[in-house]
């Protein structure tokens, strides 16, 4: 089962834009997806239409569950959406709150990783979409993952950002005694404008090796596709955003087999 975390500590970088695209690849190529909904925003779970404000299934009501002292009953908080293969863990706006409710007490950054303990039968893939701030909720998916994929759209006050997550990754990497891959994938691309173009060299000059080879461009379609509620890569696969990230997926899916190799060989 791969699990891969969507993180930044920007907003508006295109997070739930890359999980939910990704996400819908998978799916259409029949592979079971589940996708995680960390931010307290709701921005996936929302696009996916599920009404947070009336549906109680969350990753909240996890937490509170093994803060209670019981396991978390991942099952029963998971909806399924109207495209094959594609099942969403909700967002509760309540998840705001848990720092300041379970914050300090033990075991609480490993919730999302006992609650897939048991799923690699059930689906293929995990993609959690993280919130914009460095807390328990972004600490669970770190922790809970492989890899993480870190969007980052293509203006100068977005590179900020990225330093910020590298600097969380490190601190993670450490607490948790163990390397996480990451792949950093510039976004909102637009050849039109120095902004993005300059931004891209800077990314091309400080990250080499970490820095995904290609871009996700602008493309209006990703704002028809929200709007409309189907993942870009289901609506318009062979729009230029959607090939973009289809491109992005085949170089993920290699590197992990690679990695996979590897680790068996070792």
């Amino acid at each position: 089962m791969n699990i891969w975390a969507i993180a930044n500590q920007k907003g508006g970088v295109g997070k739930t834009t890359t999980t939910i695209t990704l996400g819908g690849f998978m799916a259409a190529a029949g592979e079971q997806t589940l996708l995680i909904d960390l931010d307290p925003h709701c921005s996936l779970s929302t696009y996916l239409g599920i009404d947070t404000d009336k549906d109680e299934r969350s990753a909240y009501t996890l937490f509170k569950q093994v803060a209670d002292g019981d396991e978390p009953q991942t099952h029963s908080q998971i909806a399924n959406t109207r495209f094959d293969n594609l099942h969403v863990l909700p967002a509760s706006t309540a998840m705001a709150t848990l720092d300041r409710q379970l914050g300090s007490r033990a075991g609480m950054g490993t919730v999302i990783a006992r609650s897939l303990e048991g799923l690699d039968m059930e689906y293929q893939n995990v993609l959690i979409d993280c919130p914009p701030m460095l807390g328990i909720l972004m600490v669970n998916a770190l922790a809970a993952s492989e890899r993480l994929i870190i969007p980052v759209q293509t203006e100068f006050l977005a590179l900020k950002g990225l330093d910020r997550m590298l600097r969380t990754l490190e601190m993670i990497q450490h607490a948790c005694k163990r390397q996480l891959q990451h792949v950093i994938v510039p976004t909102m691309y637009d050849r039109r404008t120095r902004a993005s173009i300059d931004t891209l060299k800077v990314l091309q000059e400080r990250y080499t090796g970490t820095l995904w080879e290609s871009v996700i461009p602008v493309d209006t379609q990703f704002r028809e596709a929200s709007q409309a509620g189907v993942p870009l890569s289901i609506n318009m696969p062979r729009s230029h955003g959607a090939l973009a990230y289809e491109a992005l997926l085949n170089t993920l899916q290699k590197t992990t087999g690679e990695a996979l190799n590897m680790a068996v060989a070792s």
